[in-house]
C-alpha cells in the first residue's frame, strides 16, 4: 500500500466528514421549521453538539488504544454518517438536543481519531499534509451543501435528504477507511499500557492554547462577519452574504495551499506570519476602514491542522493512541473557543460595541504570532538518537 494512496484515502475521510456537517447546517433551517423553533431554542439545540463533542472527545484515546486506529475510525466515522439521518426525525426539542449530543459526541471523537490518522500519515512521509486534509474537509462542505440546496429547491424533505446521504457518506467513508494501514503513527505498534487522558501541559498546553485563539478567530470570522458588515459597515443583505462566502473561500484556499508554505517556510513561520495577517485584518476591522474580516480567515486557514500535527508528533513514536491523546487535548482546549467565543464576542458587544469585540479577538490572533513557535518540529537541532522523542520545555517557547 503506497504512501499516495493512503493519503487519498484519508483525504476523502476529511472531505466526508466534513460533508457530514455541511449537509447538516445546510438543512438546519428545515428543522427549526419544522419544530417551529425560535432563535433561543434554535440556539440551545445547536449548543448540544459542542457539549457532546467536549465530554466524549477526551476519552478518545483510549478508544483508539482498544479497538486499534483503522477500526476506531470505521466505528466512529460510520457512527456520524448515520446519526446524520437522526435529528430531523426527532419530534420535539428535547429530543433533538439529545440526539444532538450524542451527533457531536461522534463528530468531535471521528475528529481526533482521523486526525491522528493524518498526522500519523504526516509522520511516515515525512512532508507536511495536514493543512491540505483540512481543506478537503472544507471541499466536503462545500459539495454537500450545494446538493443541498439543490435538494432544497426540489422540495425534498429534509428526513429523506439526510438519509439519503447518510447512506452514502457511511459508504464512502468506510471504502475510504479500508484503506488506511492498521498501524498507529510511526507504522510502530501500539502501546501495552492503556493511555490515559489528562489535560495538556507543558509544549501541548502552549500548542492548545494556540489551537484556541485560533479557532476563535475562525468562530468570529464565520457567525460575525455577516452580521459586523450589516450593522458595523451597513452594508446590504447581499454583500453580507458574499462577506461569509469570502471568509469560508479564503479559509479553504489557506488550508489547500497551506502544505506548500509550510513546506518551504516550516510550520511555525507559516502560522506566526498568518496570524500576523489576521491580527491585522482583525484591526482593520475593528477601525471599520474596510470589509477586511475575510482576512481573518486567510490568516488562520492553516493555524488548527498545524495544531494538531504538532501535537501528534508529540507522541508519534509512542503509538497512534499517545498521538491520539495529544490530540484530543489540544481538541478538548481548541474546540472550546467554539463554546466560549459566540458568548464572548456577544458580550463585549452588548457591553460596548461590536468593533471592540474584534479588537478582543486581534488580541487573541496576536498571541499566536509569539505562541506559534511551538509548532516547529524540535528534532532538527538534535543528535539522531535524540531525535525521536520530543523534549521542549514551556521555556523554549516563552523565552525570558
Amino acid at each position: 500500500m503506497t504512501l499516495r494512496r493512503q493519503r487519498r484515502a484519508i483525504a476523502a475521510v476529511f472531505a466526508v466528514h466534513g460533508a457530514v456537517m455541511g449537509t447538516f447546517a445546510a438543512r438546519i433551517p428545515s428543522m427549526a421549521e419544522h419544530l417551529h423553533l425560535g432563535a433561543g431554542a434554535l440556539g440551545l439545540a445547536l449548543f448540544m453538539p459542542a457539549v457532546g463533542s467536549m465530554t466524549i472527545m477526551p476519552f478518545t484515546g483510549r478508544v483508539i488504544h482498544r479497538l486499534g486506529p483503522r477500526v476506531a475510525l470505521q466505528v466512529l466515522l460510520g457512527a456520524y454518517c448515520v446519526l446524520l439521518a437522526v435529528p430531523p426525525l426527532m419530534p420535539s426539542l428535547t429530543l433533538l438536543c439529545v440526539a444532538m449530543v450524542v451527533f457531536g459526541a461522534a463528530a468531535g471523537t471521528s475528529d481526533v481519531a482521523m486526525n491522528a490518522q493524518g498526522s500519523a500519515l504526516e509522520h511516515r512521509m515525512g512532508t507536511s499534509i495536514m493543512s491540505s486534509l483540512h481543506g478537503m474537509w472544507s471541499i466536503g462542505g462545500f459539495a454537500a451543501a450545494a446538493i443541498a440546496t439543490v435538494a432544497t429547491r426540489l422540495d425534498v424533505g429534509a428526513p429523506a435528504h439526510l438519509a439519503a446521504m447518510a447512506l452514502a457518506l457511511f459508504v464512502g467513508g468506510q471504502l475510504a477507511v479500508r484503506a488506511l494501514p492498521a498501524l498507529g503513527a510511526g507504522g510502530v505498534a501500539e502501546p501495552v499500557e492503556r493511555p490515559r487522558f489528562r489535560l495538556p501541559v507543558g509544549i501541548v498546553l502552549v500548542i492548545a492554547l494556540v489551537g484556541f485563539c485560533a479557532v476563535f478567530g475562525e468562530v468570529a470570522g464565520s457567525d460575525w462577519s455577516a452580521v459586523y458588515m450589516h450593522t458595523v459597515m451597513h452594508s446590504g443583505a447581499a454583500t453580507a452574504a458574499a462577506t461569509y462566502g469570502v471568509f469560508a473561500g479564503l479559509m479553504a484556499f489557506g488550508r489547500l495551499t497551506g502544505d506548500r508554505v509550510v513546506r518551504r517556510f516550516g510550520p511555525a513561520a507559516t502560522v506566526r506570519v498568518g496570524a500576523l495577517i489576521g491580527a491585522i485584518g482583525a484591526v482593520l476591522v475593528a477601525l471599520a476602514l474596510t470589509t477586511a474580516v475575510t482576512i481573518i480567515g486567510f490568516g488562520v486557514a492553516t493555524v488548527v491542522p498545524l495544531a494538531f500535527a504538532a501535537a501528534g508528533r508529540i507522541g508519534a513514536e509512542s503509538g497512534s493512541a499517545a498521538a491520539g491523546n495529544a490530540i484530543a487535548g489540544v481538541a478538548t482546549i481548541a474546540y472550546g473557543a467554539g463554546l466560549a467565543a459566540p458568548g464572548v464576542i456577544g458580550g463585549i458587544a452588548s457591553l460596548t460595541s461590536l468593533t471592540w469585540s474584534f479588537v478582543f479577538v486581534a488580541i487573541l490572533i496576536a498571541i499566536i504570532v509569539f505562541a506559534g513557535r511551538a509548532l516547529a518540529p524540535r528534532t532538527d537541532a538534535r543528535p539522531d538518537h535524540e531525535a525521536a522523542v520530543p523534549n521542549v520545555t514551556v521555556a523554549d517557547v516563552w523565552p525570558d
